[in-house]
């Protein structure tokens, strides 16, 4: 008994160091554009971006990846947040660059947000979904993922499924598992397209706007010396979940409710948009 309270206060104490250790913003990312829009607090867990007519920020992570799980915290631009578009999302770099978006489109007051959904491969998007989402993300944080791994790509929200796109390149179709990608998060005006198709306008007297980050996680394979952390045989990363991370049953229910609810737009059903015929992964 003695040996197995002493235990459980050692495991108490490492979960608590643990937790207090993750999402540094200090140690994992640095800010890439908007000078001082870009915040990250002193002891590093919480970092805000702004945007104003003259800029918006973002920051991208030090590390680059290829494959793992991503994770962050988020709570989005309250009120009038027409034309803003706040981010979270893995991109490589180049012309033929590999991109997973997550994009929140802002809205006019009491509208829902919406979250628009891309996979980019060697350069070419349009693989758009797009959902409403069914809380207010702005009055409370809320956790953000993406599954990266060789097999899929899951998005997820609170730890919901909301898409999965599988690897079908032995069928010929594109999948973006070719080159290492950095995590990066945003916070710009898009009031070209972002609300309504740009019909509402950025209300700049509402400015300048603030978008919160925290708790922010990459358990993945760094990439170094072009070479990835997950090649080495010993390697921690090849007992993760994610590495094979897939839906069970109760997954695969969970996101079929989601989408039956909250998807609003899928390139899979846009039979005028691709008059020749849908994309072949479509079919599967």
């Amino acid at each position: 008994m003695f040996f197995s309270t002493i235990f459980d206060i050692f495991l108490v104490i490492f979960c608590l160091i643990k937790a207090a250790s993750a999402g540094n913003f200090n140690q994992d990312v640095e800010c890439f554009y908007g000078d001082a829009r870009c915040q990250i607090s002193p002891g590093g867990n919480l970092l805000t971006l702004s945007l104003d007519k003259v800029s918006g920020s973002g920051f991208k992570s030090k590390n680059e990846y290829h494959f793992g799980r991503f994770d962050i915290q988020m709570k989005l631009v309250p009120g009038n947040s027409a034309g803003t578009v706040t981010t979270f999302y893995l991109t490589s770099v180049g012309e033929y660059h590999n991109e997973i978006d997550m994009e929140f489109l802002g809205n006019s007051s009491g509208e829902p947000y919406t979250l628009h959904t891309n996979i980019y491969c060697q350069g070419t998007g349009n693989r758009e979904q797009q959902f409403k989402l069914w809380f207010d993300p702005t009055s409370a944080f809320h956790t953000y993922s993406i599954v990266w791994n060789s097999q899929r790509i899951i998005f997820l929200v609170d730890n919901s499924p909301i898409r999965v796109y599988e690897n079908n390149q032995g069928k010929g179709i594109p999948f973006p598992g070719d080159q290492p990608m950095r995590v990066y998060c945003s916070l710009w005006d898009a009031e070209e397209w972002a609300t309504q198709g740009g019909r509402i306008k950025t209300d700049w007297t509402k400015a300048p706007f603030f978008a919160s980050y925290r708790n922010f996680n990459a358990d993945g394979c760094i990439w170094s010396s072009s070479s990835s952390s997950c090649n080495s045989p010993d390697s921690s990363y090849n007992s993760q979940a994610w590495r094979t991370q897939g839906l069970d049953s109760k997954s695969r229910n969970r996101l079929r409710w989601l989408q039956s609810r909250s998807l609003i737009y899928n390139y899979c059903k846009d039979y005028q948009r691709f008059p020749q015929g849908l994309p072949q992964e479509c079919k599967f």
